[in-house]
């Protein structure tokens, strides 16, 4: 049980402690990490010899924390663990407690790369049934290997940041017009943070995926549908995707999530030796998506056709590096009903059926000064809840 006010009973509590960046007035930004509704000061902790983690909590980023390695972290979340649960700490601890609403939350870590995958079969299907009406929903190499595309890192942007409605060339039946997206969309997923890299020429096995993976951040990726539908072939995404990609200020820990680990789908056909993971594990995430503060849809990650540890498996396939910092995300999680798809394309069907609030206010897909809100839960250790960081923004006008 915390001392911490608040943190009993909190999804934010000492089985959580989900890790963060932040900077008061006038103070540099350094590692911090969530309980309750409070950040404690993992920099100044490491200061006065509370914590030991190299020097890397005083840092402005992640980077440097994650990049030490899984004993390094389990070290430091045990010692945490102890500062804010036993009386005797309390007293050098409760100084270094900081209420959230006197921080400002920063992008956590620095991206290096980013990845995008393509693994909800739910998803993919309603994508195929949208986009390419009466052929197969599913292409044919979509059950044999995880579809995904690199993005633009340096368009990753931390929760709150302001998405400006993004211009490119479009197809119209008078020919292609260059303008303001018309058809812009969001894509609920969860992200994956790397903490170890890996040298170039290498891979890494399914078996590995924990010993290289930090943790877990929920991701927003910005769509321009009507961008994206006329430039995707034969190359795929690019212009529609690369603008804005947010992620939520807080990576939880993949030790935080232990009691969140399920069998996954089965995979029919059965998949190739370097992505059989044994066991075939996904997430048992509870995502929920906002628009305009209204509930639309509740996307449930456990149904995900391909698991985290097989995307990284496969993006390594090939002897790509891995570096710290890296991003990969699991693309739109969509199940099987309406209401609990990812995307607005899916949830509207491609623009043809329109969403309803209760207001009687009705959209497609998104408008100017449209708020989206992305958050999740997942099951804790002894009945407890874990919670997901969010990740919101709000749509400005094209420039």
């Amino acid at each position: 049980m915390s001392w911490v006010t608040g943190a009993a009973g909190s999804a934010y509590g000492v089985h959580n402690l989900p890790y963060g960046v932040f900077r008061r007035e006038a103070e540099q930004p350094r590692v911090g990490v969530r309980v309750a509704d409070f950040v404690l000061d993992l920099g100044g902790a490491e200061a006065a010899g509370l914590v030991l983690a190299a020097g890397a909590l005083g840092r402005p980023s992640l980077n440097d924390f994650m990049s030490l390695g899984r004993p390094q972290w389990t070290a430091v979340r045990q010692r945490v663990t102890e500062l804010l649960t036993e009386d005797a700490h309390r007293a050098d601890v409760e100084p270094l407690l900081v209420p959230l609403e006197q921080v400002e939350l920063l992008l956590p870590f620095e991206v290096a790369d980013y990845v995008d995958f393509y693994s909800s079969e739910q998803h993919a299907a309603n994508v195929g049934q949208i986009f390419r009406p009466g052929q197969p929903p599913l292409l044919p190499n979509w059950k044999h290997l995880p579809i995904g595309y690199h993005g633009r890192a340096g368009t990753v942007v931390v929760s709150g940041t302001p998405v400006v409605r993004p211009t490119g060339q479009r197809a119209t039946p008078e020919g292609p017009v260059v303008g303001p997206s018309v058809r812009l969309d969001i894509e609920a997923e969860v992200g994956f943070v790397v903490g170890v890299p890996s040298p170039l020429g290498s891979r890494v096995a399914v078996d590995d995926f924990a010993d290289h993976v930090f943790g877990v951040v929920l991701v927003n990726d910005w769509s321009a549908r009507d961008v994206q539908a006329w430039e995707y072939q034969p190359l795929g995404p690019f212009l529609g995707k690369s603008f804005a990609t947010s992620v939520a200020a807080w990576v939880t820990p993949l030790e935080a999530l232990g009691a969140a680990f399920v069998p996954a789908p089965d995979q029919d056909p059965p998949v190739v030796d370097y992505l059989r993971d044994t066991p075939h594990l996904g997430l048992d995430l509870s995502l929920a998506v906002e628009w305009n503060g209204e509930r639309v849809a509740e996307p449930p990650f456990a149904t995900m056709y391909w698991t985290p540890a097989q995307q990284l498996a496969h993006l390594t396939v090939n002897g790509a590096a891995l570096r710290t910092g890296d991003l990969y995300a699991s693309g739109t999680v969509s199940g099987p009903e309406r209401a609990q798809v990812g995307s607005f394309l899916e949830l509207s069907w491609g623009g043809t059926e329109p969403v309803v609030f209760a207001d009687g206010a009705t959209r497609t897909f998104l408008e100017d000064g449209d708020t989206v809100t992305i958050t999740a839960t997942a099951p804790g250790p002894d009945g407890t809840t874990v919670a997901l960081g969010e990740v919101t923004g709000t749509i400005l006008p094209a420039r």
